[in-house]
């Protein structure tokens, strides 16, 4: 029988998140609580544990060393850094037993808890040194520093991410950048765009097919998927597949195998699935308008990326980049924006994101001429209808 492991709690009640992929393990630990942290809340997961950490104020997280997604100690480093005070109770769903009456609301010192494995988070000078920009991307708000630690987390796994966020956001740079930090990143990376290829082609475009399969296909083609075998397959607007699709693509996921229409051949692939939607999944597989064991398998690793509104900081300097893209393609002199069109970059509303304020630079270069500098006269912002869209269907 497994050693018994004791979960103290120090300083009294307070909020408590359980993070195990084990709905049993959970609610052991929940009822051995007895109520003497309020409020508990569960995750799933290491993806799932630290999007709630970033939500709420927590006191102690219970997490077990056997997480799905991510390494346990790996992802304490990471708590360590980013939310000093929380203390870590690392537990094992594996043991016999999980005592919790060994809990006490009185104080204890820091030398009274190693063997109970219970950590607290410290910071430092060098914890909170920024995490890089990824490959292809510019920023450094808050905002995006959290897209940028869950990618080199899961970056080298070869676990399913779904990029959730809003459209014109970048769910396409974080994906590359995705493959690009990953073992895989000198084997392909497959675009697939899930609403552009129409629904009578997605399965000869995603499995492939042989000669005569059907009229029309006068030699085999080799599908998308298998030829993103070794490397990344990106399915963008995952949300607009089919269901009869959806079905397929799951026994994929499960399978790693693929089928070419017109061929009774199975062929195994190694290829990592990353995939984005600019609607709630989760909504929508709820509704029944999305398979949910589909998007169980989607989301094992979920990211979700801001909308512009929450990183002005990033603005600016997004702006000055798409300018100096610009001038590199023409062979040209960039030109430098005055104080009065960085005031008006700040203060817009940018409903269409980073896409909408690249179009807004073009435009703003192509007004500007042969001047060195782009002021505020020069920031055209188009005049658009918003279309109401329904609250579970948003992420901005």
């Amino acid at each position: 029988m497994s050693a018994l492991i004791s979960i103290p709690i120090l300083g009294g009640s307070g909020a408590a998140l359980i993070a195990s992929p084990s709905s049993a393990f959970r609610q052991q630990v929940l009822h051995r609580l007895n109520g003497r942290c309020r409020p508990v809340q569960q995750a799933l997961g290491g993806a799932d544990a630290l999007a709630k950490l970033e939500r709420g104020q927590w006191q102690v997280l219970f997490l077990d060393r056997h997480l799905p997604d991510l390494d346990a100690e790996e992802l304490l480093a990471v708590i360590r850094r980013r939310f000093p005070g929380i203390q870590v109770v690392l537990l094992d769903s594996d043991s016999a037993h999980t005592d919790v009456d060994t809990m006490s609301d009185s104080s204890e010192s820091q030398s009274d808890i190693p063997q109970r494995r219970l950590y607290q988070a410290t910071t430092s000078t060098a914890d909170e040194a920024m995490v890089s920009p990824l490959p292809g991307m510019i920023g450094t708000s808050e905002a995006m520093q959290r897209v940028y630690r869950m990618v080199r987390l899961v970056a080298p796994r070869p676990t399913t991410v779904l990029i959730a966020g809003p459209t014109g956001t970048g769910k396409e740079l974080v994906a590359r950048a995705l493959h690009c930090l990953s073992p895989r990143s000198a084997k392909p990376f497959v675009v697939v765009n899930c609403a552009a290829i129409p629904e009578a082609l997605l399965e000869s475009e995603l499995f492939g097919f042989t000669r005569g399969a059907f009229t029309g296909a006068v030699q085999s083609q080799i599908g998308r998927i298998p030829a993103a075998n070794g490397g990344t397959l990106f399915l963008d607007e995952v949300s607009e597949l089919p269901l009869g699709m959806q079905a397929k693509l799951l026994r994929f996921l499960e399978l790693k195998e693929v089928q070419r229409l017109g061929s009774c051949e199975v062929t195994r692939v190694d290829v990592r699935v990353v995939a984005a939607s600019n609607v709630d999944l989760a909504r929508r597989a709820h509704s029944g308008e999305f398979r949910q064991d589909l998007f169980y398998r989607l989301s094992a690793f979920p990211i979700e990326l801001p909308p512009l509104a929450e990183r002005r900081g990033d603005i600016v300097p997004l702006a000055e980049h798409f300018l100096v893209c610009m001038a590199e393609g023409l062979r040209m002199a960039c030109p430098r924006l005055d104080e009065e069109a960085r005031r008006k970059l700040d203060t817009h509303v940018w409903n269409g994101n980073v896409r909408e304020l690249q179009h807004v630079m073009e435009r703003a270069s192509i007004l500007a001429g042969d001047s060195d500098t782009i002021g505020a006269e020069h920031l055209y912002f188009s005049e658009t209808r918003h279309v109401v869209v329904h609250e579970s269907e948003s992420f901005a």
